[in-house]
């Protein structure tokens, strides 16, 4: 680990001005900057501690809820409002990391981390995040657990939230401020695909502080599950993930929410999907058809290709369950 300067900001402003620090970066819970900086991958000049700033507080109000960004993520889903509200968050959030790093990651933090494999780790690897230009050695190695959507040969690597996938399938915002005043991101664009900067993952701004998620009210949103496919039972990033919400009224798909995780450098809402089933009869064949219009547009790299398949039928059983 390099050196730096550590820097403990009391309040919102001070911290935004240390930010503007060429190389400075935000301190929240640190589950995944420190280890990266142990890693020797990343190398801030300044971490700006931000744990002390006011920003820990979930609040209903009557048209949805407002987590704060340093929340922590095993305090969000216990919350009861996110328990009766938003079980799809809860169930999510549940699903990721270890109960050791859901105490001490934020729900920043989660919404911050790097999208990243196993050739972004090795740092003798050839990797665009790690130094643009470089190449992907993912591309014609062992690539099992990677994108196969939304990927261009610059990176593969497909995104590891869970909890991101729920806020995308409930329509949340991010809210973030700078100096140059407060604006508001759908979680839909606040993460990038990679096209020619796989290193840009974010529309933040370097200077900008998440300071608020925003989940609006869903009225079937306790019509819902997070189905979560890995390799063991704990602390293993998803194959794929399905977020799904479902309404149905006399057999018919009144509304509908659904979000895909695992195979994309993205949480990956599915719209196409989600035109398809609205107004169309509840079955297992709306669900197929809906589930492989989603997914015509994947490709697979050679160890990957199962998770095509294994994304329509996610989606598929995920749906008839809630049917």
């Amino acid at each position: 680990m390099r050196t730096f300067v550590y820097v403990s900001a009391p309040d919102v402003p001070t911290a935004i001005q240390a930010v503007t620090t060429p190389g400075a970066k935000f301190l929240g819970g640190g589950t995944n900057l420190v280890d990266l900086m142990r890693q020797d991958i990343e190398h801030p000049t300044t971490v700006v501690d931000i744990t002390r700033l006011p920003l820990s507080e979930v609040r209903a109000y009557e048209n949805g809820v407002r987590i704060g960004a340093l929340v922590r993520n095993s305090h969000l889903a216990a919350h009861p409002v996110i328990r009766s509200s938003y079980p799809l968050l809860s169930q999510a959030i549940l699903h990721g990391a270890s109960a050791q790093l859901r105490n001490m990651a934020t729900v920043g933090g989660n919404l911050m981390q790097r999208t990243r494999c196993l050739y972004f780790y090795d740092t003798t690897a050839a990797c665009n995040k790690r130094q643009p230009g470089s190449g992907c050695d993912a591309l014609d190695g062992f690539n099992r657990n990677h994108a196969v959507l939304g990927t261009t040969d610059t990176c593969i690597a497909s995104h590891p939230s869970d909890m991101c996938v729920a806020l995308a399938a409930l329509d949340a915002t991010v809210e973030v401020e700078s100096t140059r005043g407060v604006r508001r991101i759908p979680v839909t664009e606040f993460h990038r695909l990679p096209g020619d900067t796989p290193h840009v993952e974010t529309a933040l701004a370097p200077d900008e502080l998440i300071t608020a998620v925003d989940v609006p009210a869903l009225p079937f949103a306790a019509t819902c599950r997070y189905r979560k496919v890995r390799d063991r039972a704990s602390y293993a990033f998803a194959l794929v993930s399905v977020a799904a919400a479902l309404q149905v009224v006399d057999g018919v798909v009144a509304d509908v929410r659904l979000a895909l995780g695992g195979v994309a450098a993205k949480p990956w809402r599915a719209y196409v999907a989600e035109e398809l089933l609205r107004g169309a009869p509840a079955t297992v064949e709306t669900f197929r058809r809906a589930a492989e219009a989603e997914l015509a547009p994947a490709v697979g790299r050679g160890h990957n290709d199962f998770k095509i398949e294994l994304a329509r039928r996610t989606i598929v059983a995920t749906l008839g369950g809630l049917a």
